[in-house]
């Protein structure tokens, strides 16, 4: 701020003492004062708090600058960072209280037993604790316990601007370390209950998730060396000191969370639905040894994965993409690791009990052959009585599908009453299914399965199973097939699992259903044949598999860098308008310029009339959005502005398949459309990676660059193997177990 006289960086604006008009330099801003109102210059170099001590002198307000904070009409705090944009937006301004003195104010609202100011303190605190400077101030005062007292009694509005509160407090990585097992228990209770009002349930749903990422093992910085299998110790005052099982011991007390949590998928308030699909998601993301299978058998039971298919044919999907597509992921990981844990029906009672069902169901007798040995399991098709052995290739995955009942009830007997070359060895057909779907969907590794569109005939898996493994009898009974041709049925069955599965985001279930039930043996037999005349083994081999995933991670994450960097480096956009906004406006200036900042967590941005140089660095970008708040990066969904204003006679707006929006349960922090296909790719893809929930991949270009890399390093590494002329086995026979324990493993041996 500045003034002719004194070179003061404010002055309000007066008339000359002579009557004749002074010679003063044009007012930026005007500044509202509880005296009135002051045409005021601001000087923009100056820091926030030399513009409010020189004001505070310039009116001659006798209480101390320190007192006192500037806000605009729209309540946002005037800071270092927004000061530029207010001085040229024109903004009209207000000298109101500093964080500390508002901070103060409202800590002791909240003490007086008067409703009204009660109420009203808490609707300003929910806003002003989303500012860190005051959220400091206020924890400060204890205030983290005087909330938690209000959520403990209070209820309807009261209770909701409490927990909203709360939730943004908790946006915070420090402050809230003291919150208890009986807050979280609370915090369920609320959530538990069915007929809760939807403001209540969307910032206690997102308070729970909160709780459960802020697991040790997620604390920032490095991690500490520990010889224990359980996860570090959180450091005295970290708010990492939660986590999954702390979370879900409370879960466990009230019985009827999780069923409310996935009946709310259903709901028609679309950030509800949001919330519960990302508590979901932040359980299975963080799920420990401890509770996962109680959790997972939950969640079946509850048919959550129905739940989040209905969810994809709905028409609010369009903000909940990123949240389905990170469930689809979190399933992913369940199959591998069901795939991967082995049957011990000694050691595990759940597996002993499986393995009964399975026996009782099939109605069959255990026989003994000529030479005295038990023949049980082998009548069900498995080719040894071993079934450690016999799953292990497929673990508690392949006994899940065969604990299903229309598996075996239905055609064990009818197999059974075959001579035995002939009969369809069912449980070995059953794990084979269970390995090509696998095949087919990627499930090779952690975190390996991924796919930019919705999958629902994968969450239907033990269904899709059910079907292959009925397609799998089909093609036994109509080629006739003995005990000598499994290989080549299972050679069929593959053939027809990609045909049936083929685009499963755009077909409906009943078609894939036909493709298995209605399929003929012979049109089957000639498209392999096709098939076989393309087809290269070696890439079939399960250790060129485990290859190919291994490299697809390391693809993945070389992506994720170079997307980064897109973000880092900064690019032009059109503002756009969502097409699905009642009364579209044009945006006032037609341009955007975004570029991330290095810590990775604002993205920081220009509006402009035109395009310009933007130099490097943040100083030409006033404004920011924090990345912390995007819960969603939908596409597709806006498009360019018209000329008009959108009067009744207006065409529809058709949206750009290059744009897309940043989305907060409150709206939109921005609207925009890409240049190109890969600037849209570029950061529609590093927005999603670089969000605390997510990191799945969402365009089909990424997909396919990704893709793309694995396949090329995958044949560099096999030119490399068939240049030395390196024979790879289709699979590997462990030897025979050590009959003491007197050995060691060598300095050599690499448990990776």
């Amino acid at each position: 701020m500045s003034s002719q006289s004194n070179g003061d960086a404010l002055r309000a604006r007066a008339p000359a003492s002579n009557g004749a008009p002074s010679k003063t330099l044009i007012p930026t801003n005007s500044v509202t004062t509880k005296d009135g109102v002051v045409k005021v210059r601001i000087d923009p170099t100056l820091m926030v708090t030399d513009v409010v001590k020189q004001l505070v002198a310039n009116l001659q307000i006798d209480q101390p600058a320190s007192d006192f904070a500037l806000r605009d009409d729209d309540d946002e705090l005037v800071t270092n960072e927004n000061l530029r944009r207010m001085i040229k937006a024109k903004a009209k301004l207000k000298l109101v209280n500093s964080a500390a003195v508002e901070a103060q104010e409202i800590y002791e609202k909240l003490l007086l037993p008067d409703e009204k100011s009660f109420r009203l303190a808490l609707f300003s605190l929910q806003r002003y604790l989303r500012e860190e400077d005051f959220a400091n101030e206020f924890l400060k005062l204890d205030g983290v316990r005087v909330l938690v007292d209000v959520i403990t009694t209070s209820h309807g509005n009261t209770l909701a601007y409490a927990l909203t509160a709360m939730k943004n407090l908790m946006d915070l990585e420090y402050g809230w370390a003291t919150l208890d097992s009986s807050f979280i228990f609370k915090v369920v209770q609320i959530i538990a209950v069915p007929q809760a009002l939807i403001n209540v349930c969307r910032p206690a749903t997102a308070i729970l998730k909160r709780l459960v990422e802020a697991d040790p093992a997620s604390a920032p910085g490095p991690l500490m060396a520990s010889s224990s299998r359980s996860p570090p110790a959180a450091p005295p005052g970290s708010v990492y000191r939660y986590g999954f099982d702390v979370v879900f011991e409370e879960m466990r007390k009230e019985p009827g969370l999780l069923e409310t949590v996935v009946n709310r998928l259903g709901t028609a308030d679309t950030a509800l639905a949001l919330n519960s699909v990302m508590l979901i998601n932040s359980l299975l993301a963080h799920a420990t040894d401890t509770w996962w299978e109680d959790f997972i058998s939950q969640l079946e039971r509850l048919n959550t994965r129905k739940a989040i298919i209905r969810l994809m044919n709905s028409h609010t999907i369009e903000d909940l993409t990123s949240c389905v597509l990170d469930f689809q992921g979190n399933m992913a990981r369940v199959i591998y690791r069901k795939k991967t844990t082995l049957v011990e029906p000694d050691a595990e009672k759940t597996h002993e009990t499986a393995l009964d069902y399975i026996w009782t169901n099939s109605r069959l007798q255990v026989e003994t052959t000529p030479n005295g040995t038990q023949m049980k399991w082998r009548q069900l098709g498995f080719a040894s009585e071993s079934l450690s052995h016999e799953f292990s290739e497929t673990g508690v995955l392949g006994l899940d599908c065969l604990s299903d009942p229309d598996v075996f009830s239905k055609v064990v007997q009818e197999q059974n009453s075959r001579p035995l070359q002939r009969r369809c060895p069912l449980a070995r057909a059953s794990n084979e299914v269970v390995e090509l779907l696998s095949e087919y969907w990627g499930v090779l590794a952690p975190g390996y399965a991924t796919s930019p569109v919705f999958q629902p005939f994968f969450l239907n898996f033990y269904k899709v199973h059910f079907l292959a493994t009925n397609f799998f009898l089909q093609m036994w009974n109509e080629s006739g097939a003995a005990t000598g041709d499994f290989t080549r049925v299972v050679a069929l069955v593959r053939s027809q699992v990609k045909v049936a599965l083929r685009q499963e985001h755009l077909r409906p279930w009943h078609e894939m259903v036909q493709d298995f039930s209605e399929c003929e043996y012979r049109d089957v037999r000639d498209r392999q044949m096709k098939e076989l005349e393309e087809e290269d083994d070696l890439l079939s081999k399960i250790p060129v598999r485990n290859l190919r995933a291994k490299l697809y991670k390391e693809s993945k994450e070389f992506v994720r860098q170079q997307r980064i960097h897109c973000l880092l480096q900064g690019a032009w956009f059109l503002n756009a308008v969502p097409v699905s906004a009642p009364a579209p406006r044009r945006p006032a200036r037609p341009w955007r310029f975004m570029r991330l900042d290095n810590s990775l967590k604002h993205l920081h941005y220009v509006d402009s009339q035109s395009k310009f140089l933007v130099r490097s660095g943040l100083e030409d970008l006033p404004e920011r959005i924090d990345l912390a708040l995007i819960t969603e990066i939908a596409t597709a969904n806006c498009a360019p502005p018209s000329d008009g204003t959108g009067g009744p006679g207006a065409p529809p707006l058709v949206a750009s398949p290059l744009s897309f929006s940043l989305l907060t349960p409150e709206g939109s922090l921005a609207d925009a459309i890409a240049p190109d296909i890969s600037r849209w790719a570029d950061w529609t893809d590093g927005l999603n990676m670089l969000r605390r929930d997510s990191g799945h991949v969402a365009s089909k270009e990424t997909a396919d660059f990704i893709q793309a890399l694995t396949e090329i390093g995958l044949k560099i590494k096999l030119l490399d193997l068939s240049g030395d002329k390196v024979e790879i086995p289709s699979g590997l026979t462990a030897g025979a177990p050590p009959t003491n324990s007197d050995f060691f493993f060598s300095d050599l041996y690499d448990p990776q």
